[in-house]
């Protein structure tokens, strides 16, 4: 782990007191956030993966459908 500096508006810093009042749970509190924050792909990133999705929706579709029709009604 490191130590970093971190500046945030009073609103979020407030909040974030109130979600977590001790300073470990802050600290993960922020950690989750950010790792929320970069498991989001940015716009170039996805790229690639969206056309091999595309390239097999039909396939996967199908796979779904076929998947569903074994569910039993409750």
């Amino acid at each position: 782990m490191i130590e970093t500096l971190l500046a945030l508006p009073d609103d979020i810093s407030e909040a974030l007191d109130q979600r977590a009042p001790n300073r470990s749970d802050r600290d993960k509190l922020v950690a989750a956030a950010v790792r929320a924050y970069l498991a989001w792909p940015r716009p170039d990133e996805d790229a690639a993966d969206l056309a091999i999705i595309n390239a097999n929706a039909a396939e996967l579709n199908a796979e779904a459908e076929d998947a569903l029709s074994y569910q039993v009604p409750l």
